[in-house]
């Protein structure tokens, strides 16, 4: 006869099996059959000291961590450990999280950058700091995670599962990073002081002329322990100076068409340009950490924690960029098997658009991130209350700065005009460098010109402030319910951005009276291109700074707003989002059949309240608060007003974590959950342009869109552990689903209804006389009004797949070779989402791509050897083909390559806690790839070069 407690039991388990799949209640009749009484989830804390007691050291002992963490977690996830990031650190945290498995990066510049979790985007990420919701200074919901330094992230965790009391938004997963907690120093090791100190050298900067060959990294940390372990204080700081290059083709999307027959009729699509260029640049990052935390009695503490992180980049791209080849006569054109244009003859005809420019741009990004918290925990009995208060900020300024010098007839004549013998032949070579040749030589001074300067700053802040209290309650230790959970959380976030713009010249040199620069030798410098590029002719480099200083009159050069580019108005504004959200959730811990089984069950209430302000033509209404907007440079416009649009919701997500401990190292975990990801930031500015057709019509147009809802999805884990005897590794295999509701999609919808996310449309078109009701045009808004901008998809779809994992340490071995070990992992994702791609981009009418960021096979293998004061090892990273956004002139859309990234990493530990170091990233320099939609036609090949790292480590 059942107790009270097991027949309860026996209830949970039934409505678990009730939302099993037929194969999952198959397990579930095994766990009846079970006799074997199997330690519970409390009677586990002596088998977690065991473990820790294995003595082993370097990547071994932070893998096994690891693995440790992992086991007794009561979600599905994965781990770093401190002892990882801390021995041998990588250049960020982009780069240690990618060795976990089913977790990817986008490489951007040949560092990591954005990460994906199980073939999903970055957007999809939710990334947390000690807790805390983190901005980003690109405008996304996904952090920068180079700005984060290794060396100052003491523990990284992945939730691939949430549960209730996790901030929503890790569709994907949930990434929380931690900074020290100095308090947690036990026994008599009360002060502990690490210093890292490296040179690198990049291989391909000696090939970039002007590029920086060497940096270096230089990082410090402290954690120390006071008054009679009372007090506790943590501080760091990681410096990195590095060089960044790049040798690269890049071509342009297929936006435009020719008309190769002559006739009016038939028309091919082709790319609009490419782009042959040497990058350089250089790259610091300063990272700062600071902890107090104060324990004055057993029962409370207070924490303090700040971290900041400033990255300026500087950078140029010099070589050639070819415009326009739709705007060109073509000869002896060759087509793809879509009917594309990949290759051919160009010539420049009378005084068309087509181009042949010297680029020579130099960029500046800044970067700063700040994020502080104030946390207080009090603990009475079997209750702990929690109050934290946090602030993230991210500041952000970029300058894109261009220039160009162009080939000119006669540079004498009162009105330079282009040379219009301009020709370039090329071919594509699929994702190999393409054949290229130009009939005129681009260095020759007798007619190279400067003809066009223009600076273009983003500016950008993005900035939350939250406060949360959590309150935890614990029950007896006879009862199925360990505690139960409540929360609420309030957060305020505000993203602003600012544009403007500076140009002098024009494009193509007609201009009498900002007429182009004459070019020297004292401006310029010959470069050949070497490598795999050598083949290509050489270029001017130019002097940029020198020849802006004879060229621009006195007091110019400031961005400024200008009605002439209107888009410096459009494209600024803000957007204001207020959350606020509550939980709660139960943790059990049960034993049902011999069988323990433990988790937790919730769910969290969130509402969501975004705005967006931004510029619309209302027709110089002042009812609709129509006013006089100057620009910079003093022109009046009188038709616009500042607008505020958006929507309010609540969503419910319930979660459920369930762990079958079928042995002492055996597991199965279960998950369901409904997940959200809102939509970048960005993507809800109020920054569409109004146009109005004859008869009243509305046409609007934006690449983003207020109104927008977040990314939905039903999610299903299930997986396998298996952890071997004395801690020497483990074996996961793992199955997920998810059912996604909608997802964000630009295209075109018919029929808006303005009204309903706030847009405040003019009575009648303007420039209409509505005093004249012969000739007003009242606006329609009812079946003609068309609205293109980013939407929600409600077809949905599915992402799902399988991650197997396997670490194993051969301490059986004999003598030396007891110091190997190896750690794999390998996942299989597929998805039926698909959306629809822009024909612009592809040069097809109807085009469905993959989710961003989705390959279908994503592989890590490290094998590492640990022996005495010896540590190495070699790690192997691939990634199937992908989709995400590449740098051009403008964002694109393409296809990134499959590619295998492979790092080396070793360490001698000398006496008196000093290691000598060594490292080398991207091994085997490994280019970046890309395609539009297919192979023949070629986005990106770009080299970086290898990164070699030498040093010293000292810890006390």
């Amino acid at each position: 006869m059942f107790s009270k407690k097991t027949a309860l039991s026996v209830s949970i388990v039934a409505i678990n099996v009730s939302l099993l799949t037929g194969a999952s209640s198959l397990f579930a009749a095994h766990v009846f059959a079970q006799s074997v009484s199997i330690p519970s989830e409390r009677e586990l804390s002596e088998e977690r000291e065991l473990i820790e007691e294995v003595t082993v050291t370097g990547y071994r002992r932070s893998l096994l961590n690891a693995i440790d963490t992992k086991r007794f977690s009561d979600t599905v996830s994965e781990v770093l450990s401190a002892d990882d990031l801390g021995s041998l650190p990588d250049v960020s945290m982009a780069d240690a999280l990618t060795r976990l498995p089913g977790i990817s990066a986008v490489r951007t510049g040949g560092e990591a950058g954005e990460i994906n979790i199980r073939g999903m985007s970055g957007g999809f990420v939710m990334s947390t700091l000690n807790g805390r919701e983190q901005v980003s200074p690109s405008g996304k919901r996904s952090i920068e995670f180079e700005q984060y330094p290794s060396e100052l992230i003491s523990a990284a965790q992945v939730y691939k599962s949430p549960k209730a009391s996790l901030i929503e938004g890790g569709v994907a997963g949930t990434v929380e990073l931690k900074t020290a907690s100095p308090l947690s120093l036990s026994g008599d090791n009360n002060h502990q002081l690490q210093v890292n100190a490296r040179g690198m050298f990049n291989d391909r900067a000696s090939d970039v002329p002007d590029a920086e060959e060497f940096g270096h990294r230089f990082s410090f940390s402290y954690q120390g322990v006071f008054l009679d372990d009372t007090l506790g204080f943590a501080a760091g700081y990681a410096r990195l100076y590095q060089p960044s290059v790049t040798e690269q083709f890049v071509g342009l999307a297929y936006n435009g068409e020719v008309d190769l027959d002559n006739d009016g009729q038939g028309e091919t699509p082709v790319s609009e340009g490419f782009e042959l260029q040497h990058k350089g640049g250089e790259e610091a990052r300063d990272g700062y950490m600071a902890t107090i935390e104060w324990a004055p009695t057993d029962n409370f503490t207070v924490k303090v924690d700040g971290f900041r992180s400033v990255f300026d980049v500087e950078s140029f791209a010099r070589g050639f960029r070819v415009k326009f080849l739709e705007q060109s006569q073509v000869f002896n054109p060759r087509l793809n098997d879509l009917g594309n244009i990949t290759g051919g003859t160009f010539n420049r005809q009378g005084e068309n658009n087509f181009l042949v420019q010297t680029t020579n741009d130099d960029d500046a990004d800044y970067n700063e991130l700040t994020s502080l918290g104030l946390n207080a925990e009090w603990n009475v009995g079997q209750w702990t209350f929690s109050a934290d208060v946090s602030n993230s900020r991210a500041d952000s300024e970029f300058k894109n700065g261009v220039s160009w010098a162009l080939l000119f007839e006669d540079p004498n004549a009162d009105i330079p005009i282009a040379a219009s013998d301009a020709s370039v032949a090329y071919q594509l070579n699929n994702l190999n460098l393409p054949s290229v040749g130009f009939n005129q030589d681009y260095t020759n001074l007798q007619q190279m010109m400067l003809t066009k300067y223009g600076t273009y700053p983003y500016e950008n802040t993005d900035e939350v402030e939250a406060l949360k209290f959590d309150v935890d309650y614990e029950f007896d230790d006879d009862r199925i319910l360990t505690s139960m959970e409540f929360g609420v959380r309030r957060s305020q976030r505000q993203y602003t951005n600012d544009r403007s713009m500076y140009e002098y010249g024009s494009e193509f040199g007609g201009d009498p009276i900002r007429r182009p620069l004459p070019l020297t030798d004292a401006l310029t410098d010959d470069v050949n291109f070497s490598n795999e590029f050598d083949y290509l002719p050489s270029y001017l480099a130019i002097d940029v700074d020198a020849a802006l200083n004879l060229w621009l009159p006195s007091g110019e050069g400031r961005p400024v707003k200008d009605w002439n580019n209107d888009w410096t108005f459009f494209q600024s504004g803000s957007v204001d989002e207020d959350v606020l959200a509550a939980y709660v959730m139960a943790n059990f811990d049960f034993e049902s059949v011999g069988i323990p089984i433990s988790g937790n069950i919730g769910v969290r209430r969130v509402e969501t309240e975004q705005k967006a302000r931004g510029l619309q033509d209302v027709g110089g209404d002042p009812a609709l608060g129509a006013r006089a907007i100057a620009d910079g440079y003093g022109a009046v416009r009188d038709q616009y007003a500042y607008v505020t649009a958006g929507i309010d919701y609540v969503d419910y997500l319930p979660s459920l974590n369930l762990n079958y401990r079928i042995t002492e190292q055996d597991q199965v975990r279960f998950a369901l959950a409904k997940v959200m990801a809102r939509p970048p930031i960005e993507r809800l500015l109020n920054n569409a342009s109004i146009n109005f057709g004859d008869d009243g019509q509305v046409f609007i147009d934006s690449s983003n869109n207020p109104a927008l809802e977040p990314f939905y999805a039903n999610q299903l884990d299930l997986s396998y552990e298996r952890y071997f005897n004395e801690g020497n590794g483990a074996f996961v295999a793992a199955l997920f689903y998810k059912d996604i509701d909608s997802f964000v999609q630009t295209s075109t919808v018919n029929d808006f209804n303005y009204a309903a996310v706030g847009f405040d449309l003019p009575r009648y078109v303007p420039g209409t006389e509505p005093g004249n009701p012969g000739n007003a045009i009242p606006i329609v808004v009812e079946d003609v009004a068309r609205y293109t901008a980013a939407f929600n998809n409600a077809e949905g779809g599915y992402v799902r797949g399988v991650e197997l994992a396997y670490t194993q340490t051969f301490t059986q071995l004999p003598g030396i070779w007891s110091g190997l070990g190896f750690s794999g992992s390998y996942s299989y994702t597929e998805s039926e989402v698909t959306q629809l791609g822009s024909a612009e981009l592809f040069g097809l009418e109807d085009v469905t791509i993959p989710l961003e960021g989705l390959s279908k096979n994503v592989v890590s293998a490290t094998l590492f050897y640990d022996y005495e004061n010896f540590s190495t090892r070699v790690n192997v990273r691939y990634r199937d083909d992908f989709v995400s956004e590449q740098v051009a002139v403008e964002s694109q859309t393409v296809f990134f390559s499959g590619e295998t990234v492979v790092d080396y990493q070793a360490s001698y530990a000398l006496d008196e806690g000093l290691t000598l170091l060594f490292q080398v990233n991207n091994l085997t320099d490994e280019p970046t790839r890309s395609y539009f939609l297919d192979e023949s036609q070629t986005g990106t090949i770009q080299f970086f070069g290898r990164q070699v790292f030498l040093g010293v480590s000292y810890r006390l």
